[in-house]
């Protein structure tokens, strides 16, 4: 019997029927060239072979005075876990989107071990699809990553894959440093909370910093200082019901409009989301007079730093969505960016982790107890989690997407995550489907953001 660390019975304790706490992965293949017309069948045959997983796939939750501790389960049924469906025709992405919406919105059985695996058949043009769903406090986002590029090959001639629960899964670890969400920057605070002689070595620096972040948003409009972000309808209590949305674009035009303002790639993605949001908020005549505030995980380690240590912040980074100009609102959002990443390469990782914590305390405080809703710090969280640069295969069918489907909390309701896959960012986007009405179209708006931004460029 193996107890649970404090930040895995974390994400259990924040689990409620209107906030599920598992993160998931959807991965689009495309049939091998020698696919027969029983490919899928034998698939899903071969598949639910595999019915004695690797830990810790094979454990589940039992509790002996509030604390949870990961047992083998003895009586493990792999009909539970891999369910075979098909898509409703004409087999068209939307309804790809629709069931993973309707199946990111329910609970996994806490009774069992806490993971499912949907093969989904039926989509058009000889595709198919894998959606794997797992608890939080089995995997973070990257461990998820790696977890789904584990089980698939560079070969497309390598036959003989098992299916990701008959590996033996990485140690929970994030090393690119990336928390996905804000319980994840909650988590690597508690962490790093033994050594408290060190803790305290970090205040003067703290409270120099958080002074003079609030001195310098009194005359700099554009300055992001620690609880400025406005009130959305981003930000409101949320329920159980998910809606999933997902689109690849090409990394060149991102690249290209980045050359263009000499700014980096990730400056060009928050415009984009930027742009679409301030479309979307538009749209429900709900766009706040005050810019919206993003929470972004930032790599601060240069190119040829190979030094070790924790070189990852939580950025909060203005979005500029009171702009109207595209290329005004990137200039914006990249000079927020500089400025926060000027200010973290000052500070040592302890200092750099505890401010981090310092902003996301009163969140904390909130999901843990429904307190301080009106102390917020952002708005949105927008993260870009790096992925495989070329091409992967499972069996022969050859991944076409990968999409990362996130979590959605109390207060905040959007959630926008993307990857990088080979010459194609994925985008991923999850919310409440009733707090957001009509999530889905923020697809049509990334794309109206990047063509002005490729416009302002001189690049159309």
């Amino acid at each position: 019997m193996r107890p649970l660390g404090p930040v895995d019975q974390l994400f259990l304790w924040l689990e409620q029927r209107q906030q599920p706490m598992h993160v998931a992965g959807l991965q689009l293949f495309s049939f091998p060239e020698d696919a027969g017309p029983k490919y899928i069948r034998d698939l899903a045959e071969s598949m639910r072979e595999y019915n004695t997983p690797k830990p810790p796939f094979n454990q589940r939750l039992v509790s002996r005075l509030g604390q949870f501790y990961a047992v083998e389960d003895k009586q493990f049924d792999i009909e539970h876990h891999f369910r075979h469906q098909a898509l409703p025709k004409p087999g068209r992405i939307r309804e790809l989107l629709a069931l993973i919406s309707a199946e990111h919105s329910s609970l996994l059985d806490r009774q069992r071990p806490l993971w499912e695996v949907h093969l989904i058949e039926g989509i058009r043009n000889r595709r198919f699809a894998l959606y794997t769903k797992v608890h939080h406090s089995m995997v973070d986002g990257v461990a998820a990553m790696r977890m789904g590029i584990k089980a698939l090959s560079y070969d497309p001639n390598e036959r003989g894959l098992p299916p990701a629960w008959a590996h033996p899964m990485l140690d929970k670890v994030e090393p690119s440093g990336y928390p996905t969400n804000p319980v994840q920057a909650v988590g690597k605070l508690a962490r790093f909370g033994a050594g408290v002689s060190k803790q305290l070595a970090t205040v003067p620096t703290l409270a120099r910093t958080v002074y003079d972040m609030t001195q310098k948003a009194k005359t700099d409009p554009d300055y992001v200082s620690v609880f400025q972000a406005p009130e959305t309808i981003l930000n409101q209590k949320i329920t159980g019901s998910r809606r999933f949305a997902a689109q690849s674009y090409a990394t060149e035009r991102f690249r290209q409009i980045s050359s263009a303002f000499g700014c980096t790639l990730n400056d060009v993605v928050l415009a984009v989301c930027s742009s679409a949001l301030r479309d979307y908020l538009i749209s429900q005549n709900a766009l706040p007079d005050k810019p919206l505030i993003a929470m972004v995980p930032v790599n601060l380690r240069s190119e040829d730093d190979t030094s070790s240590g924790n070189q990852i912040a939580m950025v909060l980074a203005n979005l500029a969505t009171h702009i109207a100009d595209p290329a005004n609102r990137l200039r914006t959002i990249k000079a927020s960016m500089d400025e926060a990443k000027e200010r973290y390469r000052q500070m040592t990782p302890a200092e750099i982790l505890n401010l981090t914590g310092l902003i996301m305390a009163p969140m904390g405080l909130h999901l843990l107890t429904g307190l301080a809703p009106e102390w917020r710090a952002f708005n949105v969280v927008i993260s870009n989690v790096p992925g495989p640069s070329k091409p992967l295969y499972w069996n022969g069918a050859k991944l076409e997407g990968m999409y990362p489907v996130s979590i959605a909390l109390n207060q905040i309701a959007l959630n926008i995550t993307l990857t990088s896959y080979c010459d194609q960012l994925e985008f991923g986007i999850i919310g409440c489907r009733r707090t957001l009405p009509s999530m889905q179209r923020l697809l049509d708006y990334f794309e109206n953001g990047l063509k002005e931004l490729e416009i302002s460029a001189g690049l159309r």
